[in-house]
């Protein structure tokens, strides 16, 4: 803020020196000084529309910076082979969320996400593993991605496991899989495998490019919500993006 307020009040020290010269003959730095600081001791709203001028001309940059950066990764974002997938594999939105399974907020939206994979059947949802919260994130991050590949019929019963344990251990996680049969043995191989780390850190990559750095974050279309939302919100957004991709007399 002290940067954008520093360039607001050496704009106005332009623009005014200008106007003065163009005006009248040149005055002295000091003097024009005074003229800037009283005007704009008479007129203090000034800065703050200046900032609101900055600060929406710079969100409105960031937002266009994001739009350009899906649309250049659009298939590692959307269709990445080593993305575990649920839902309509055919459907027509797809709705991309990072998570973390250590972070609070993923862990009260994953009922919501259950019911909504369940109630929404034109629904395919990619998972982005993006462990950012510590070493048990990463672990579990590698056991979620291992399970995908090795036992993708089981992958989604042990994602919401993993969403619900107490515990996010190697040692437990890998009792967990062994429950819903996932073979913890192969389990472990896979893991410690160069291609899940590969996929990881192709997400976290991703995730800087398109200035995501929390969890949970939502891709839906050239939409990026960063943090969690009401479900129903989502459900909005995932409606639009269906009535935008599919208009209703298509």
């Amino acid at each position: 803020m002290r940067c954008s307020l520093r360039i607001i009040v050496l704009g106005a020290f332009a623009m005014l020196a200008t106007f003065q010269a163009a005006a009248q003959e040149a005055r002295s730095d000091a003097e024009i000084e005074r003229i800037v600081r009283d005007y704009l001791m008479r007129e203090p709203e000034i800065i703050y529309e200046a900032i609101q001028q900055l600060q929406a001309r710079q969100q409105a940059a960031e937002a266009e910076r994001r739009r350009e950066t899906l649309s250049s990764l659009g298939d590692e974002i959307f269709n990445d082979p080593n993305d575990p997938v649920a839902g309509n594999a055919e459907g027509s939105v797809t709705l991309v969320e990072f998570f973390d399974y250590q972070c609070s907020y993923c862990r009260r939206m994953a009922p919501a996400m259950q019911a909504l994979l369940e109630e929404d059947e034109d629904l395919r949802l990619v998972f982005k593993e993006l462990p950012v919260l510590g070493p048990d994130s990463m672990v579990a991050a590698r056991a979620g991605l291992a399970a995908s590949r090795i036992a993708p019929e089981h992958y989604m019963d042990f994602h919401f496991a993993l969403m619900n344990a107490g515990d996010l251990s190697e040692p437990t996680i890998l009792e967990t899989a062994e429950k819903l049969g996932i073979d913890p043995e192969r389990l472990k191989t896979e893991m410690d495998g160069s291609e899940v780390a590969e996929a990881i850190q192709t997400n976290l990559q991703i995730a800087g490019q398109l200035g995501i750095n929390g969890t949970p974050s939502f891709i839906v279309g050239d939409t990026i919500v960063p943090g969690a939302m009401p479900i129903a919100q989502l459900s909005q957004l995932i409606s639009q993006e269906r009535d935008r991709v599919r208009p209703a007399d298509g």
